[in-house]
């Protein structure tokens, strides 16, 4: 089936806008990665928060994977559920109603949760009391990225020590989500932490670095056992601009249709901020469009792409189906309820996001 027929067909059979992902490239991106991580001599935990679907990830646990990570506990249960185990929640873990809902979760597979702070590691006995079994506890650690991870080395060891006192805690080790050019200062941070918690008689077992950038710099920090990467299972606009994926590995496109056409240098896509995002990811526009890659999708309302085509020789024309990268795909997948599958040019069917909308 050609290219114009297949937009077509999902057109007709499904609508636009319309979320696709080509299943040959996507498990060409899963064996891909696995290679990666098996080469640098680290274990490949694939963090689903991209695509949130137990059946990819039973996929990517099939190729080698030794667990997952989900960034949110909801997200955990539904792979939990999907019969998914060794699950890495890299997220802070607080109040009541979310701690009796991990200790739920922990009765059915085998967690380990993240922690940066004492108040975190307060509240989670009381879920590994609940589940009867001790959870496994990691530092995250910030080694110049600025997000969430404790700053220093000594809050790193304090917080070892505290997780390693508490009923029902085991100490498992490190997480990191190194900046892409900082390796020489985590692998200082971590060479000293590591050294801290030994001189307390603590062991990490799990030293986990993250990021799908970061697949350049596998094998460059000693000590890492597990490598996190989401995107990379579809890759983006941005991973495009980091130079970590070329066009041909784009598992996921969004197909939209040129509705209006009302001035000579402009248009509108049926694609808006509820299809696409206003995520720019720091890139100009809101996506790649294949088919007219000069045209930029300037600006957005709820349903409308806004096109900018001053640049293009070669303009859309309403009833036009075009495919578009969109410059963050994790936030992309978030938006619907299904992906359409599509594997040597022609549509298989349709996969449910099923752990879509989990945002506790």
């Amino acid at each position: 089936m050609s290219i114009q027929t297949l937009k077509e067909e999902v057109a007709r059979q499904f609508g636009t806008p319309a979320v696709v992902i080509d299943l040959d490239v996507m498990e060409r991106n899963i064996a891909r990665l696995q290679a990666l991580c098996e080469a640098a001599g680290v274990a490949n935990r694939p963090h689903i928060k991209t695509h949130k679907s137990p059946v990819i990830a039973s996929m990517q646990r099939d190729a080698g994977a030794r667990g997952i990570t989900c960034q949110k506990l909801g997200e955990a249960e539904i792979m939990a559920e999907a019969g998914l185990d060794d699950i890495l929640i890299s997220y802070n873990i607080l109040g009541e109603e979310k701690l009796d809902r991990l200790g739920r979760l922990l009765q059915q597979a085998k967690v380990t949760v993240a922690a940066d702070n004492p108040t975190v590691v307060a509240g989670l006995p009381r879920a590994a009391a609940m589940a009867g079994r001790d959870l496994n506890v990691v530092v995250e650690c910030d080694t110049g990225r600025k997000r969430a991870g404790v700053e220093t080395v000594a809050e790193a060891v304090a917080l070892a020590k505290d997780i390693a006192s508490r009923p029902g805690l085991t100490f498992a080790g490190f997480m990191l989500y190194p900046p892409e050019n900082a390796m020489t200062e985590t692998q200082a941070f971590l060479d000293a932490a590591t050294a801290g918690v030994r001189d307390l008689g603590l062991e990490p077992q799990m030293v986990s670095s993250g990021g799908t950038p970061n697949l350049a710099n596998l094998g460059r920090i000693r000590g890492v056992t597990e490598h996190r990467s989401g995107t990379s299972i579809f890759n983006d606009r941005m991973m495009l601009a980091a130079g970590v994926a070329q066009l041909e590995d784009c598992a996921l496109t969004v197909y939209s249709t040129v509705v209006s056409r009302a001035g000579a240098e402009r248009g509108i896509l049926d694609a808006g901020s509820k299809t696409l995002t206003s995520d720019t990811g720091g890139l100009e526009g809101h996506g790649l469009i294949l088919e007219h890659p000069q045209a930029k999708i300037a600006r957005f309302a709820e349903e409308h792409g806004f096109l900018d085509l001053s640049a293009c020789n070669d303009r859309p024309q309403v009833g036009d189906v075009v495919r578009i990268i969109p410059n963050h795909v994790c936030v992309v997948v978030n938006m619907v309820d299904r992906l359409v599958t599509v594997r040597d040019g022609a549509i298989v069917g349709e996969l449910p996001v099923a752990a879509r909308g989990r945002l506790t």
